[in-house]
Parts: structure tokens; C-alpha cells; sequence
């Protein structure tokens, strides 16, 4: 299991759009970066990394079925190139009580081209499980980088 610290992960909301920008211009243009990709034989990604609390506010968990079904009717569909799934436990802080609490969570973790239809995929994913689940949030980390499959 990883062991991680989820700042958020059940408050406060980040827009996925927000969060592409940056990465979205910086691969707009050739670059040392673009350079740096082709010398290993791989070219320009992102992974996007979710990270979804597995318990709701009313302390019932979101069960592995539960959170099976979410992932092959909500993730998998709109990623079907393939994704990486751990196990991990995070800790966020209350914002109106100011108690950090721990949970178990889940972090997907999807490298893919910096698209603006992924921005908008990643937006739905959370938006679903925010709803499907009563979160508050759902984590999103976007790195840049290279990849080859």
C-alpha cells in the first residue's frame, strides 16, 4: 500500500481546466522538454492523478463493489487506453472543524496526451464520484512529462 497525504481530498474543489492550463501551454510549442522526450524514444504525456476517499460523510464506506462499478461505468469508459489503480491511505483537514482525518482511498493514476477533451473528461469522472458518493472533493494532480507504451 502507498502511504500519501491528501491534502483536500474531501473539500474544496480544483477545476480540471484550471488545472490543464498550464501544462496544456507549456506542450504548445517545441521546447527543451519536447527535446528531452524524443531522446529517450517517448514523446509528451501528463498523468493525471485522482485521488478518491473511500469514506462518505455519514461514515459508511464506499465498498470495493461499489467502487468497481464506478470505475468500469465511469473512469475506464472515458480512458480505455489503460490507467494504474492503488491502494493508499490519505489524510485531509476539516475546514470547518479544522480535524484532520484519515481514510482509505483510492489513486488513479492516467497518463495520456494533454488534450483539452481530457480536461473535460477528468472534470466528469469527479464530478460523478463528488455526487455518487456525497465527497466533498476528489483530488487532482496533473504532471507533466514523457511516456512510451
Amino acid at each position: 500500500m502507498i502511504r500519501t497525504v491528501i491534502s483536500g481530498l474531501r473539500r474544496g474543489t480544483f477545476g480540471a481546466a484550471m488545472v490543464l492550463a498550464p501544462v496544456l501551454a507549456d506542450c504548445a510549442a517545441p521546447d527543451e522538454a519536447a527535446m528531452t522526450c524524443t531522446r529517450f524514444g517517448t514523446h509528451e504525456q501528463m498523468t493525471a492523478t485522482l485521488m478518491f476517499g473511500l469514506s462518505r460523510p455519514d461514515g459508511r464506506p464506499v465498498t470495493d463493489d461499489d467502487w468497481a462499478g464506478f470505475l468500469a461505468r465511469s473512469v475506464t469508459p472515458r480512458f480505455p487506453d489503460g490507467l494504474s489503480i492503488l491502494a493508499a491511505h490519505g489524510q485531509w483537514r476539516d475546514r470547518t472543524s479544522g480535524l484532520v482525518t484519515g481514510e482509505e482511498s483510492r489513486l488513479v493514476q492516467i497518463v495520456t496526451e494533454p488534450t483539452p477533451e481530457v480536461a473535460a473528461r477528468l472534470a466528469a469522472i469527479r464530478a460523478e464520484y463528488r455526487a455518487r458518493f456525497d465527497q466533498q472533493s476528489v483530488g487532482l494532480v496533473i504532471t507533466p512529462g514523457c511516456a512510451s507504451f
